[in-house]
């Protein structure tokens, strides 16, 4: 064992080697491998920080309840008190006609000539928050319609519709980088092999005199299996730079436009998991495409 790790240790070194005597060549193939994967993974990122922003969305799933203007304060307050009590209901927020219009007089710049009111036209209201286990299109759907069937309420307001269709555009988005990812691992692939491909064409006098001493397979194609890992690991690190540069560049503009509607919301980068994921894709997809090629490209020379 200790043997069998000593040689892949010295492939795997001498491997790094020979890559770092072409600095050029190697240096184009890892950037390239590094932005196909950095498209994906940027896109991800940006879906993921949407759906951040849509769990903050939970009042934009409240149910709002207007009482008819005939409706006292007393029957309002018992019918908001049942409600209460419902295991589909977190939450009920009771609003007073009164206290409607006094905030209303405050806050929308027409106190003058609202003094001249000689009766209050806002109705009780009441603003109810599903619970969290209920908190679905259609259990929310089918409480507001219970509720437009109450004889004391006149207009039951839903808002989940453009929820809804916003969730459906991040599914969806999740969909197509999900093939976009799989379209440009398969580039990857085809850019190593082809990146294998030329290293064995350069090498094809070694591997026939290799062959001729008895060298098997295995051991000839080894060397090339550690420099697909090395390309994937350089390409999953550049992808990791690349991603972070993006996340730095537009986190300041997306800071900026959520405090001018009064979040605090920021911007997020990759974790630690998601980046090791990263990185270990690029080696996974490193070594397939140096499998491939020397599978397809090793068999063809035969030693003379």
């Amino acid at each position: 064992m200790k043997t069998w790790i000593t040689r892949h240790l010295q492939t795997a070194i001498g491997s790094l080697g020979r890559l770092m005597q072409q600095p050029g060549s190697t240096l184009l193939t890892v950037v390239v491998m590094g932005i196909a994967l950095a498209l994906p993974a940027s896109l991800n990122v940006l879906v993921n920080n949407a759906q951040l922003v849509s769990g903050n969305w939970d009042r934009a799933l409240d149910v709002t309840v207007y009482f008819k203007q005939s409706v006292d304060v007393s029957t309002a307050q018992h019918i908001v008190d049942n409600l209460k009590q419902r295991h589909d209901v977190k939450a009920v927020q009771f609003i007073k006609a009164e206290d409607a219009l006094k905030d209303f007089r405050e806050h929308s710049g027409l106190g003058a000539a609202l003094q001249s009111l000689t009766s209050n036209p806002l109705p009780h209201v009441a603003v109810i928050t599903p619970a969290e286990s209920q908190n679905t299109a259609a259990t929310i759907e089918a409480l507001s319609t219970e509720l437009r069937t109450l004889p004391d309420v006149d207009v039951v307001q839903v808002d989940t519709a453009w929820v809804q269709r916003y969730l459906a555009i991040l599914d969806a988005l999740k969909r197509v980088v999900g093939l976009i990812g799989v379209l440009l691992a398969f580039g990857v692939i085809v850019i190593i092999g082809n990146t294998i491909r030329l290293d064995i064409q350069n090498r094809r006098e070694e591997i026939e005199v290799t062959k001729l001493v008895g060298g098997s397979d295995a051991f000839v194609r080894r060397p090339f299996l550690y420099s697909g890992f090395w390309y994937g690991l350089g390409g999953g690190i550049a992808a990791w730079l690349l991603v972070t540069v993006v996340v730095a560049l537009l986190a300041e503009p997306v800071q900026r436009i959520a405090g001018l509607y009064g979040s605090g919301f920021n911007l997020s980068g990759l974790n630690i998991t998601q980046t090791s994921m990263l990185i270990g894709v690029g080696i996974v997809l490193g070594w397939v495409g140096s499998l491939v090629a020397t599978n397809r490209h090793l068999n063809e020379i035969v030693p003379k």
